[in-house]
């Protein structure tokens, strides 16, 4: 967790005012959005009691489902993860896209739930005592292709019910919502329900459904027109099975905040409503807001209506809780447990065996996995990072001690690119060199095995990158645009690799990896 100062004020220059870190809590009673400039996909929040708990996709990245904690829905921090790896062999191999799309968290009967889909293989569920888990093991609620974005509803007769959407890639539909009936320990569906929800003409693209009961009425809030240019839409019926009308309830209107939507409805302790969601920001992902919300003739206001009469997001506004130190979710990590800061994910399923935390004090020591030929931007042994802010920087200590010709280890950015700056063992020496989408673009002999490396983001996800070797700081004229993942942000991090498995191996230690307002 990183504790903030109160008064920091933004800046009027756009690379500074969205810079690390971004702190959404103005200390005046008032929060601005975004709440989070990180890459929390389809977050869904539950409140028990005054707290509240948020968690999000995490599609290929492990561990996955992210578990956020809140005291006023504006200051954020990270407590666990609901899934240590995803439930089927193939994501051993990075799977661009796939793994865990929108999840919805719930608390019922005692215990936290958490309702998953992976759209290859079907909608998952997972239940814990306490959010920071433990968790249980993946149950599989339903098997199938294109069922995503499930959300259960255990309705006020004890009976259950979870509403889904459909996936165009995999179903060749995505405009239809169906409600299906359901074993109320949320085991297994009592059969297929109804398509409660079509209307192509109207909404395309309709996903992310999230179940509600209100004043008599069942909700189902669902976003259409798509992630980036998109819309939230409302529905109502006085039945379960509909028939639901519909209305617009957030769009985008005169603002900078493209495709507002998907997200949770959840009403805090004093009894207000409140909207969080996405918005679309290309490299950085999916960041996360908060809309006021106001009911008016049974419906959800979200935001400020416009002179147009439309509901549009808001900049700033009263806090929802008032007090609370700020925080932001963790991001500088000094390698000083036993176990990885909660703000790592690998980009597959990993093993304990990659890392450790404990055979040098104070240092993360990787274990270079095998790589020979392949692409260093999809290997499941990258740990990684959301962009913390629109602007940043990194910096390392590595010290490197290779046995194989062609070991390397540094710092990487990723997504449908990506660029290295690494130390590399190569049969004469050790050379810093910078790869961009796997090409040598910047070499460099270094006569000591320990150096500083660092990259800086600059708005719109420009790098440049520099290294600090026996007290002297160099920059490299070399630098590289980064660009969104499939579904995801771009992502910093660090990496060991070896071309040759058959033979022993070396490793590299991290002394520190740490975030900075952005310097060039």
């Amino acid at each position: 967790m990183q504790t903030l100062p109160a008064n920091r004020s933004p800046d009027s220059r756009v690379s500074s005012a969205y810079a690390f870190p971004w702190q959404p809590d103005c200390g005046d009673g008032t929060y601005r959005n975004p709440i989070i400039y990180a890459d929390y996909s389809d977050p869904d929040v539950v409140r028990v009691g005054a707290e509240f708990f948020m968690t999000a996709s995490s599609f290929n990245c492990t561990p996955g489902l992210p578990i956020l904690h809140s005291k006023d829905l504006v200051n954020w921090k990270l407590i666990g993860h609901a899934l240590k790896n995803l439930p089927h062999p193939r994501y051993s191999e990075v799977q661009p896209g796939c793994g865990v799309w929108a999840p919805a968290i719930r608390f019922h009967a005692g215990k936290f739930w958490i309702f998953f889909p992976t759209p290859d293989e079907g909608i998952y569920v997972v239940t814990a005592s306490h959010p920071a888990g433990p968790w249980s093991q993946p149950h599989l609620l339903q098997a199938g292709k294109g069922l995503i974005d499930p959300c259960p509803l255990w309705d006020d007769d004890g009976n259950a019910y979870l509403v889904h959407a459909y996936s165009w890639s995999r179903a060749r539909t995505k405009h239809m919502l169906r409600v299906r009936p359901m074993s109320p320990d949320g085991s297994r569906f009592l059969d297929d329900g109804k398509i409660v929800f079509h209307a192509p003409e109207r909404h395309p693209t309709l996903e992310g459904p999230k179940f509600l009961k209100k004043d008599g009425w069942y909700y189902i809030l669902a976003p259409a027109g798509g992630v980036e240019k998109g819309w939230q839409v409302a529905l109502r019926s006085r039945e379960i099975y509909g028939p639901y009308e519909d209305k617009v309830v957030l769009e985008q209107g005169g603002t900078a905040v493209n495709g507002p939507h998907q997200g949770a409805l959840v009403n805090a302790a004093d009894g207000k409503w409140w909207f969080v969601h996405f918005q679309d920001a290309g490299v950085y992902g999916r960041i996360v807001h908060l809309q006021p919300v106001q009911w008016s003739e049974g419906w959800p206001v979200m935001g400020l209506q416009n002179k147009k009469g439309a509901c549009e997001p808001v900049t700033r506004h009263a806090k929802p809780v008032f007090g609370n130190v700020p925080v932001i979710p963790q991001t500088s990590d000094a390698f000083d447990s036993p176990d990885l800061g909660l703000q790592w994910q690998w980009h597959a399923n990993h093993t304990r065996d990659w890392y450790s935390l404990t055979a040098r004090k104070n240092c993360l020591r990787l274990f270079p996995q095998l790589a020979a030929g392949a692409d260093r931007g999809l290997l499941p042994n990258l740990l990684l990072q959301k962009f913390p802010a629109r602007a940043f920087s990194v910096e390392t200590s590595l010290e490197f001690f290779p046995k194989q010709s062609g070991e390397e280890a540094g710092l990487i950015i990723t997504g449908k690119t990506h660029a290295t700056l690494a130390l590399e063992k190569r049969d004469s020496g050790i050379d810093l060199v910078l790869r961009i989408n796997g090409l040598q673009k910047f070499s460099h002999r270094i006569e000591h095995q320990t150096i500083e490396l660092q990259m800086t983001v600059k708005d719109g996800g420009h790098c440049v990158f520099g290294f600090v070797e026996d007290g002297k700081a160099t920059g490299i004229s070399e630098t590289f645009a980064a660009r969104k993942g499939v579904w995801i942000g771009a992502k910093v991090g660090l990496y060991s690799l070896k071309p040759d498995d058959s033979i022993p191996s070396g490793h590299a230690d991290f002394r520190y990896f740490q975030f900075n307002h952005p310097t060039i």
